[in-house]
């Protein structure tokens, strides 16, 4: 799969591209990454990418004819879906992630100033996302968030190709809690904390049972709403507004605040 990012600051990329993950892809051949320096498709003898908006207003807006050439070189190079990076554009989730792995050619733009003369959107941008509702100076971070999400998708990336599958987000819902060695770890504070014992049994089915309802749980406390986003079972429907009930009689609308929480037991429902 190739990436193209199209950024007045490629040097900012340099971390990302070529540490952990995303850099043995790289060089294993999995991913293919290009930066492209809009700067370059300038004509004038500053490289001047941007002007003022008509109309007056404060800041700059980057010019159409500019990120034309730039995208339309890229395009040109290997055919590729053109994503313009703009907090007006659709929030950024798992499903586009999951969408945008299976493209062969992604190319982000990343935006600065005031943004980008609508004509030029008009004209050569596919769609436009987000990655929340706040402003970055720049649509670098944007660019960077979004290649690790859907790089990491692509098969051969990872090196546990279940790992993608088993996370937050994948199935609709929160992970659920992990745990490692020891088993019985005892805090600096002379607290002796324990791993729930069914992870410790052997019993796969009462692990995969255990992990299930955990994750059903943390979701239901963290992020209700993505509960709604999902068909479920009719036995999955009843063990949410079984956890649903239990968490109504405990009193617990949140996360636990500092110095509580819920205890090591069977189910992890049990609330210290």
């Amino acid at each position: 799969m190739r990436f193209s990012i199209l950024t007045l600051f490629p040097e900012m990329f340099a971390p990302v591209l070529d540490g952990s993950i995303l850099g043995r892809a790289r060089e294993r051949g999995v991913i293919e990454t290009r930066l492209i320096q809009i700067r370059d498709f300038a004509l004038d003898k500053h490289n001047r990418v941007d002007d003022a908006p008509f109309g007056g207003g404060p800041g700059m807006v980057l010019k159409p004819d500019v990120l034309e050439r730039a995208v339309h070189a890229t395009r040109s190079a290997c055919p590729g879906r053109v994503i313009w990076l703009t907090p007006q554009g659709r929030r950024f989730g798992q499903d586009e992630a999951v969408r945008l792995s299976l493209e062969p050619h992604v190319i982000l733009v990343c935006g600065h100033y005031e943004g980008a003369d609508e004509r030029w959107v008009a004209q050569s941008v596919d769609e436009e996302l987000s990655i929340g509702d706040f402003i970055l100076t720049g649509g670098e971070l944007p660019a960077m968030l979004i290649l690790d999400a859907v790089a990491r998708l692509v098969p051969g990336v990872l090196g546990d190709e279940e790992s993608a599958q088993a996370e937050s987000f994948s199935q609709g819902l929160l992970d659920h809690p992990h745990y490692t060695r020891p088993a019985r770890w005892p805090t600096l504070s002379g607290e002796v904390v324990s791993a729930p014992s069914v992870l410790l049994s052997g019993n796969h089915g009462a692990v995969a049972a255990w992990r299930r309802r955990q994750s059903l749980l943390r979701t239901l406390i963290r992020r209700p709403e993505l509960l709604t986003r999902v068909a479920w079972s009719r036995q999955e429907r009843r063990l949410i507004e079984e956890l649903a009930k239990d968490l109504e009689a405990m009193d617990v609308t949140d996360e636990p605040s500092e110095g509580g929480g819920f205890e090591n037991t069977h189910d992890g429902m049990k609330r210290s």
